[in-house]
């Protein structure tokens, strides 16, 4: 096996490398209000628990928090630009799905919205939370799933920093050499 050459590049690039994987699109609702941001700093705990780092001061937060939960949405490369348009605004400025022509649907568990035009919607409830001066990370338990049949693969984005993003693309098997134990069924 070729050995790469390396160099330092500063420790904020580790995100480049290390991103856990396809930016979100989380929604949230609270008492009428209902608010969507874009995530890309989670992380899978568990088969149903994920780990969330949301800013305080992002409305979505305060959202989450208050209603103790959220819908994970999974965007395709056909919503990039929505993607990034809505990591670059506030819902104080009015209502994202009206602005970015998304179409609410409801849960069935939970209160916060899906996105109906995203490729899966995950509906979570508040497992526990470790909001400390340094960092918010709410752990949320996945208590339904609904995923579109095709494409069974689908085209997910993934923030590679400094505006750069990588798309999903081919998928390779190597399912023969797992154990059979260790293979989701």
């Amino acid at each position: 096996m070729r050995r790469p050459r390396k160099h330092s590049v500063p420790v904020e690039h580790t995100r480049r490398y290390l991103e856990p994987g396809p930016v979100v699109l989380l929604s949230t609702a609270h008492r009428g209000e209902r608010g969507i941001m874009t995530l890309g700093w989670y992380m899978m705990l568990g088969y149903d628990l994920v780990g969330t780092y949301l800013w305080q001061a992002n409305r979505s937060h305060a959202l989450a928090k208050r209603s103790r939960e959220c819908v994970i949405n999974l965007p395709t490369d056909a919503l990039l630009d929505t993607v990034v348009g809505i990591g670059n605004c506030s819902g104080r400025e009015g209502d994202k799905f009206e602005r970015f022509g998304l179409t609410a649907h409801a849960a069935t568990d939970v209160g916060a919205p899906l996105i109906a035009e995203c490729h899966a919607n995950f509906e979570c409830r508040l497992h526990e939370t470790r909001i400390s001066a340094d960092y918010p990370l709410f752990v949320w338990r996945v208590i339904r799933a609904h995923v579109a049949p095709r494409p069974v693969w689908p085209r997910t984005v993934h923030y590679r920093g400094d505006g750069r993003f990588m798309i999903a693309g081919p998928t390779r098997s190597r399912r023969a050499l797992f154990r059979p134990d260790m293979l989701d069924n």
